[in-house]
């Protein structure tokens, strides 16, 4: 069984899975991490493991990994549908987990991992790393004060382009049986900012009122729009896609101010300035533009390091049950909403 650190310690990482968002993202994160180090990586490649070059072990399998008592953290960059198997068999090894996103294919699968947690008294966070950057956790700060006043919409969009030719045609992006599609791939992403505005009470009462989608001819989602609408009369309007035009938005309108994430980067800024637009109505009908700056940096690494920080016993921000709960249940309901083409 794994120990934790002692308080101050640096917090050993183990990652499951060394592909793309490891190479890009979270290696460098961890690298330059306070309190974090990479103890230990496991690929079905041990050459792969071993190329990545952590401070312990690199392992051809999985299961050996959790078995290393010198990891703390299990970071989990699998496929989608691998997610759920893999974090619960880290959470049974003792290992405290930072999983990728989406946490679980249903909400049912995030529940099952989170009170896997709770049982084993270990720390879950799905790693939604654009919440970590100040720019987003300004505008929750923003919502959570009451300065829109009743919000009215939020807008969300994440759709890149890609091309899924010759190769890429293998992706498991592709794949309807692996978790594939834009809706899991970037429309969690879209989700999550509704819910980091309205709360993941907010949109609990949220109910669909159209879907669009672009399918692909194996049958995963490549664009897929919804509009979803409170009781209360808060409209949001949700977009993804891994194919066609790219579009990164956050807007959210209220009656008493409007945001928006200028510049294109809404969920991907990292290590460039960023600015929050703001827009406030005055009393005469009139409106006030301004913006806020903020310096670069590298939400991956604030996430790596609030995740070491909660291991240590630190009161941190870290993306809670409720909020997975919340996206979980959204992507829930637009997939009941839209139809796959017949043939699939």
């Amino acid at each position: 069984m794994t120990q934790d650190p002692p308080s101050g310690g640096a917090v050993r990482f183990g990652f499951i899975g060394v592909g793309g968002i490891v190479q890009r993202a979270l290696l460098p994160a961890v690298r330059k991490a306070d309190g974090a180090v990479l103890q230990a990586a496991a690929a079905r490649d041990v050459t792969r493991a071993e190329a990545i070059g952590p401070a312990g072990r690199a392992y051809g399998d999985y299961e050996a990994l959790l078995a290393d008592p010198d990891v703390d953290v299990v970071y989990i960059s699998l496929p989608n549908d691998l997610h759920r198997p893999w974090t619960l068999a880290a959470l049974a090894a003792g290992k405290h987990v930072l999983c990728e996103k989406p946490l679980g294919l249903s909400l049912a699968e995030a529940r099952e991992m989170h009170e896997a947690a709770t049982a084993a008294d270990r720390l879950l966070v799905e790693a939604f790393w654009y919440r970590w950057h100040p720019r987003t956790r300004r505008l929750e700060q923003l919502a959570a004060e009451g300065a829109f006043g009743a919000i009215a919409s939020v807008e969300a969009d994440f759709s890149f382009d890609a091309d899924w030719s010759g190769a890429a045609a293998g992706d498991i992006r592709l794949d309807p049986v692996r978790g594939g599609g834009a809706l899991y791939d970037v429309g969690c992403y879209a989700a999550s900012a509704a819910i980091a505005v309205l709360s993941p009470s907010g949109v609990s009462s949220l109910e669909v009122r159209s879907t669009e989608s672009v399918w692909s001819d194996r049958g995963v989602d490549l664009r897929t729009s919804a509009t979803l609408a409170s009781p209360s009369g808060v409209t949001v309007t949700l977009g993804c896609g891994i194919s066609g035009t790219s579009r990164e938005i956050i807007e959210v309108r209220g009656e008493l101010l409007a945001a928006s994430f200028p510049g294109g980067t809404a969920f991907t800024n990292r290590d460039e300035p960023s600015t929050l637009v703001l827009r406030s109505a005055a009393s005469d009908g009139s409106d006030t533009s301004y913006e806020e700056g903020f310096a670069p940096v590298d939400p991956y690494q604030v996430m790596v390091e609030s995740v070491a920080a909660a291991v240590r016993g630190e009161d941190v921000f870290l993306v809670d049950a409720a909020h997975s709960y919340a996206v979980a249940g959204v992507l829930d309901v637009v997939r009941t909403a839209f139809t796959p083409p017949d043939h699939v």
